[in-house]
């Protein structure tokens, strides 16, 4: 666990100051974690919509849903296991590239 003991103090204009709080405030995150964000080089990203975690799970569970029926299908031999598989496989690359764009933080340029 890292032991954060030293505090900074840094004064802000009044411009300055509303920026800032409204920034944090989208991202979804504390004052230190933006700032701790921007110090290692990061963009703290906006927090998602409140509907992006119901529209993942929705994601994962078609995803499960979807193995489930490979699972059988690989045991039947009913339907063509291969162009399956390869429809989960790009689902799941779908899942993370969507949490990956609006989740995680990117390098400042």
């Amino acid at each position: 666990m890292l032991n954060r003991n030293i505090k900074i103090t840094f004064r802000l204009n009044k411009s300055e100051n509303e920026r800032f709080k409204k920034r944090v405030k989208k991202s979804g995150m504390s004052q230190e974690a933006y700032v701790r964000h921007l110090i290692n080089g990061l963009v703290p990203t906006d927090a998602p919509p409140p509907d992006y975690h119901a529209m993942m799970r929705e994601l994962r569970a078609i995803g499960v849903n979807l193995n489930q029926i490979a699972q059988k299908a690989h045991v039947l031999h009913v339907i063509d296991v291969k162009r399956y598989d390869e429809a989960v496989t790009a689902l799941n690359k779908a899942v993370v590239e969507i949490t990956n764009a609006v989740m995680l933080p990117r390098k400042i340029e």
